[in-house]
């Protein structure tokens, strides 16, 4: 019975069958015909008619998946349209500029290379130069100036409390922005091998709110800096003179000065004054804190670039500087420590203003703090231009 009924249906099942196969024909007949995905033969497809003229949208049903046109405008600078303060943020890729010592590129890209391929290899090697100077110098020549231990007269005071305290301040200021911008700039170079990228990542964190908190600091301590010793600053005909001979330091004496010498005052304007105020300025604009202005990306890039550049060579002269008031002169640090310095150091490195104490044109005592003592008797011998 069941083999009667199978060989009873097998007609209709052919015939299902084959008109099944029919269908499927005509169905296929009607698609257009598969073509080659070879990649060796693969056309672009650009070459679609009428492609250049399809949305995003029909482009995907071209190609699945591929954006390559949109990145393609973003790469041209077209922008798009955004609900943010400025439209430049519809724009991905800024225009192309060549910065000095980098190729034609996007600004951005410009901008990286400048910073990753001129500025800190050569600001490293500035510095590196710089320690490596002041090491050979203070080998071959050792620390200036001669022994003056106390009891040759009454001391004089070199810097009052207001000073000292001015001066402090921003030097603590300067040095904790130096050391963490100098762990941000060259940190991972150094540290993030050794530490690892977590432990890093917190220090670097940390130093950057460091670096944007003690900044306003600093400002406050520049301005204040400036205000207290910008009297004695004023270049004078000694200071000429005192460059043409390199301050003596390459002879055997040094060159008479007033209160500053021509050295000093170059630190104090073209390492302190000049480029802190310039820092700063830059530094606001970084943080954007300066009111009313537009924060172009152009603009933080420049801001960027005046602000590591003269942070560098700041970070270079200030090493002269805290070289110089430490080990390089006898003396120097125990000034600006204390406040007071001997009659024999001043007659030995700053003549000409121990010369204006010794004829009363200069009070030996400036604060109202400092104990009532006698002038600096005018019996002192001065020492000789030529052998201090």
């Amino acid at each position: 019975m069941n083999r009667i009924s199978s060989h009873a249906t097998s007609p209709l099942r052919a015939g299902l069958l084959a008109a099944l196969l029919l269908t499927g024909g005509l169905a296929l007949a009607a698609e257009p015909p598969i073509r080659s995905a070879n990649i060796l033969t693969l056309q672009d497809a650009s070459a679609e008619p009428g492609y250049a003229e399809q949305s995003n949208a029909q482009r995907t049903q071209v190609q699945p998946g591929n954006n390559a046109p949109v990145w393609r405008q973003v790469g041209q600078g077209v922008s798009g349209t955004v609900n943010m303060p400025y439209a430049e943020y519809g724009t991905l890729i800024q225009p192309t500029v060549q910065y000095p010592g980098t190729r034609v590129a996007s600004a951005g890209e410009a901008w990286r290379q400048l910073r990753n391929q001129v500025l800190l290899p050569y600001g490293a090697a500035l510095l590196l130069i710089v320690a490596l100077a002041l090491g050979l110098f203070y080998f071959a020549k050792g620390p200036l100036g001669k022994e003056h231990p106390p009891g040759q007269g009454p001391t004089i005071e070199r810097f009052t409390p207001f000073e000292r305290a001015a001066h402090w301040s921003n030097a603590a200021a300067f040095l904790t922005l130096a050391l963490s911008g100098l762990v941000m700039a060259f940190g991972k170079f150094f540290l993030l091998p050794v530490l690892g990228s977590t432990l890093f990542g917190w220090l670097a964190y940390a130093l950057k709110n460091l670096h944007n908190f003690v900044g306003p600091l600093y400002a406050v301590s520049l301005l204040v800096m400036i205000a207290t010793f910008v009297k004695d600053n004023i270049a004078n005909r000694a200071d000429f003179q005192w460059l043409l001979r390199a301050g003596g330091m390459l002879g055997q004496g040094q060159l008479p000065s007033h209160r500053f010498n021509a050295g000093e005052k170059g630190i104090f304007w073209w390492a302190v004054t000049i480029p802190g105020l310039l820092l700063v300025a830059s530094g606001l604009v970084l943080d954007k804190l300066v009111p009313g202005l537009d924060y172009f990306r152009a603009d933080m890039q420049l801001a960027h670039l005046v602000h590591a550049t003269l942070a560098l060579l700041s970070c270079a002269l200030i090493a002269g500087h805290i070289y110089m008031g430490t080990v390089g002169t006898r003396g120097a640090y125990r000034a600006m420590r204390t406040g007071y310095v001997e009659p024999g150091w001043a007659r030995e490195h700053h003549e000409l203003w121990y010369q204006d104490i010794q004829t009363g044109k200069i009070p030996a005592r400036r604060s109202q703090s400092a104990p009532a003592k006698p002038r600096v008797p005018i019996s002192v011998n001065p020492v000789s231009r030529s052998n201090p």
